[in-house]
């Protein structure tokens, strides 16, 4: 009867680490996004970067910026502002200063009325959008 009782021990605790790591092994996957909704609005975002338009860079960065933000909420990171998410995302991304500098970037067009992105800027801040969506397995 206690050989029964310890083997009966032994088999829950061996079920019950069996469900802990696979539950912490989900936790770990990519979080199940749209891919195709977010790769068609990146191509939305970098067909409409145009470079005789210079409205078209700081449109299409702050239109990046926003679908990144998007699938930082989506991914369930915390913050009350990108920055925020950006910052729990620390080592993480595989462009981190790229990301960091395409949000300043941003910033700059939200917030001063005479800041206008060139072009090459944009280029630069869009492939650092992509990368980041791509870490997260959005695109």
């Amino acid at each position: 009867m206690n050989g029964t009782i310890l083997a009966l021990v032994i088999a829950i605790l061996v079920v019950g680490i069996f469900i802990f790591v696979a539950i912490t092994l989900s936790q770990n996957r990519h979080h199940g996004f749209n891919r195709e909704e977010y790769q068609s609005s990146f191509l939305a975002i970098t067909s409409s970067l145009k470079k005789e338009s210079p409205d078209s860079a700081n449109m299409a960065i702050v239109k990046a910026d926003k679908l990144l933000d998007q699938a930082l909420i989506e991914t369930g990171i915390p913050g009350k502002t990108m920055g925020e998410r950006l910052k729990k995302l620390h080592g993480r991304l595989s462009d981190e200063n790229g990301v960091w500098a395409a949000h300043k970037m941003r910033n700059q067009i939200a917030h001063e009325t005479n800041y206008s992105a060139s072009y090459n800027d944009a280029r630069r801040a869009l492939a650092a959008y992509k990368s980041a969506l791509k870490d997260l397995g959005a695109v």
